[in-house]
C-alpha cells in the first residue's frame, strides 16, 4: 500500500493545504514568525507520518515518528489558537481546522496503538 492511501495522511495533507491557503492573508509582519511556524508544523504532520509508515518494520522508530507527528499536530493547534487570538482567522475557521486536527490526532493515535 502507498502511504498516500492512508486516511490520516490524506486528512493531514488536506489540512496543511487549507492552512497554507488561509495564511496567505496573514499580515506580512507574521511571515517569519507565525506564518512560517504554522506552515512547518502543519506540513510536518504528514511528512513524519510518512517516515513512520516507511519504518513500520522497526517498532521503536515507528512509534517515535508517529509521536513526532502527533506533536507537530498539537503545535499546529497552538498556532491556530494564536491566529484566532490575533484575529487572523475567524472562529468558524478555527473550529473547523481544530476539529480536523483532532480527527487527525485520533487517527495517528490509532496507528500507534494498532501498528499492523
Amino acid at each position: 500500500m502507498r502511504f498516500q492511501n492512508l486516511l490520516a495522511y490524506k486528512k493531514s495533507f488536506a489540512l496543511a493545504m487549507k492552512i497554507f491557503e488561509i495564511t496567505k492573508a496573514f499580515p506580512k509582519e507574521e511571515t517569519y514568525s507565525l506564518t512560517d511556524q504554522i506552515w512547518l508544523s502543519s506540513r510536518s504532520v504528514p511528512v513524519t507520518m510518512t517516515e513512520a509508515y516507511r519504518k513500520r518494520i522497526y517498532p521503536k522508530h515507528f512509534y517515535s515518528k508517529l509521536t513526532d507527528s502527533d506533536g507537530e499536530n498539537s503545535e499546529t493547534q497552538v498556532c491556530l489558537e494564536f491566529a484566532l487570538s490575533c484575529m487572523y482567522i475567524s472562529e468558524p475557521i478555527y473550529n473547523q481546522f481544530i476539529s480536523e486536527s483532532l480527527e487527525i490526532g485520533k487517527l495517528n493515535n490509532y496507528m500507534i496503538l494498532s501498528p499492523e
